[in-house]
């Protein structure tokens, strides 16, 4: 594969017109169409036009920017990923539009860093996420797997993703983290604001997004540190206690810092896997050959089972970057300054390294799907545990409940950015199949 090459010259801003173009932009109608028509429309563009050019979508919250280029095959995403230096994350990275000032206070984690700023607090952010560590994690995570099934086994029926999906990993990451049990409810509707910002069942008043955002961000920062404080005078055995006492070439995590990886850690941590699992649960209901070539080899099937749920499901859609320099990538001439979005989505689908790329196998193998991020030095922190509490959650959903199925399609989360449900109606035998 060719290596990026700056360029020396401007690079263009044009596009193509063609008839029947799907608008990335359009949140009211492209990211609420059913899922088909996305895919449809993803490989359209990756024959027609791989990397088109997009005006922003107009948000309340944010000011418009000039628009955005959206990179749809896995090869472009991929060496887009790589080459850190020009595709960079320091102007924002998870909106298309650049967020004020007031915003990056809070949501200006280390996923919206460069290096060397970005290396040296993943250094010392990692220390909280030591193998060990993770280790110690692993009989919390079957412990609460199966309480959460032992609460909803006797009703036959339940809300998937607040009676099940959504429990496992805001519990593990608050444990985590040192949140209080108190607390957990409130993480929640935090993090469903930051994240589900643009549907009204988690904001209802559309004139007041931006208000809503800051609001939520202010809120965990203010709860990160009461705790943080608190462990640098006891510290426990959380993470909080690890990064507030941490201390990497003598420096140490600021309260900014602290508050803002709090925000992506309870936000990214409870969401993504949230959805995950809540795909999961609609894959195996409209494929019961795969339900049933699973449940036929749990062990064996499961590692897989788990990295194709999270190719097809994709919860974050994409990334953004800015070009630092003028650049090539995939035949365009990009210009320093253009806006990339980067869309997992439609590189996990991509028939060039994904043989039947929209059917869902449970077996597939090799699976070098991009659903924790390309590699480069944004991969997600967190994939490991988050792989883990899905394995395990699967497991103990398929040996106790293995009939588990939806009986209503997904209420959908009206998102450009997360490929979230927020309700998945489902039934099972009362009690558990025997």
């Amino acid at each position: 594969m060719r290596e990026i090459q700056p360029m020396t010259s401007p690079g263009t801003t044009t596009d193509s017109t063609w008839t029947g173009r799907p608008d990335l932009s359009d949140i009211e109608n492209f990211w609420t169409a059913p899922i088909t028509e996305r895919a449809a429309a993803f490989a359209e563009l990756r024959e027609r036009e791989p990397i088109p050019f997009y005006p922003e979508p107009e948000l309340s919250y944010f000011p418009r920017g000039a628009g955005f280029y959206a990179l749809t095959r896995f090869d472009d995403l991929a060496e887009a990923s790589r080459n850190a230096k020009i595709f960079t994350s320091g102007s924002g990275a998870t909106s298309v539009a650049d967020a004020p000032p007031e915003f990056r206070e809070f949501f200006g984690s280390m996923i919206e860093m460069d290096d060397p700023r970005h290396a040296r607090l993943r250094r010392v952010v990692s220390r909280g996420f030591t193998p060990r560590r993770l280790n110690d994690l692993v009989e919390d995570v079957a412990t609460t797997a199966k309480t959460i099934v032992d609460d909803v086994i006797d009703a036959g029926e339940c809300d998937a993703v607040t009676a099940i999906s959504a429990r496992l990993p805001l519990k593990i990451v608050c444990d985590m983290m040192g949140v209080p049990e108190s607390q957990y409810e409130f993480v929640f509707e935090k993090s469903n604001v930051i994240l589900g910002a643009s549907d009204p069942e988690y904001v209802p008043d559309a004139e007041n997004i931006g208000m809503a955002l800051l609001q939520a961000g202010q809120d965990l920062t203010a709860l990160v540190a009461d705790l943080g404080r608190s462990r640098i005078a006891n510290p426990t055995g959380d993470v909080i206690s690890a990064l507030v006492n941490a201390e990497v070439d003598g420096e140490r995590l600021t309260p900014e810092e602290l508050g803002s990886f709090f925000i992506l850690l309870v936000v990214a941590g409870n969401e993504t896997t949230r959805n995950a699992i809540s795909w999961g649960l609609q894959l195996l209901s409209e494929n019961p050959d795969q339900r049933a070539a699973w449940l036929a080899d749990i062990d064996g099937v499961t590692p897989t089972a788990v990295e194709e749920i999270v190719r097809l499901a994709s919860p974050v859609i994409f990334m953004r970057r800015t070009l630092a320099v003028d650049a090539e990538l995939g035949g365009k001439q990009l210009t320093a300054g253009d806006k990339l979005a980067m869309f997992y989505w439609a590189a996990n689908r991509d028939p060039a390294h994904f043989a039947e790329p929209d059917r869902f196998d449970v077996r597939r193998s090799p699976n070098p799907h991009v659903g924790f991020g390309s590699a480069g030095p944004h991969f997600c922190l967190g994939a490991h545990l988050a792989r883990r509490e899905m394995s395990v959650m699967f497991r103990e959903l398929l040996t106790r409940v293995p009939d588990i199925h939806t009986t209503a399609e997904p209420q959908r989360l009206r998102s450009m950015f997360i490929n979230g449900i927020k309700h998945l109606p489902v039934a099972f035998t009362p009690g558990g199949a025997r």
